[in-house]
């Protein structure tokens, strides 16, 4: 029984490595490190580079979830949150990264003035003496 990849293989190996690569969009040379990986080892599933991620789907899905409840913790909190629950030996780095990854961003809140009516009173005062300063 021959799979999917096989096939297109079969196909596509009559033609040449520059219309191949146009056809798929992909670099001459990774169509040409497909076609002999597939001649030499009759498949064409490529392995992946890299170092493998830390956190696993339960892991992230704990840290979106305290992500989501508590804004206030610190990464450092956070870490040894996910080190009590899971397991999970996770730097805080790690974490700051997750989190960012799924779109939480620690910001400082906006500084805002405490206006009373005596500081409007005198705004509104400071702003009529000075509307015509142009």
């Amino acid at each position: 029984m021959q799979t999917a990849s096989t096939n297109i293989c079969e196909r596509l190996c009559n033609k040449l490595i520059c219309e191949i690569s146009w056809l798929l969009n992909i670099p001459r040379s990774s169509v040409s490190g497909i076609i002999t990986k597939w001649k030499q080892l009759g498949t064409a599933t490529l392995s992946w580079g890299g170092r493998p991620h830390k956190m696993t789907e339960r892991g992230q899905c704990m840290l979106k979830s305290t992500g989501q409840s508590s804004h206030q913790l610190s990464a450092d909190s956070i870490a040894k949150n996910l080190q009590t629950s899971c397991g999970l030996q996770i730097s805080t780095t790690t974490v700051r990264r997750e989190l960012h990854g799924m779109d939480f961003h620690g910001r400082a809140a906006a500084s805002k003035p405490y206006i009373t009516k005596c500081n409007a009173q005198h705004w509104m005062q400071w702003c009529k003496t000075r509307c015509h300063w142009t």
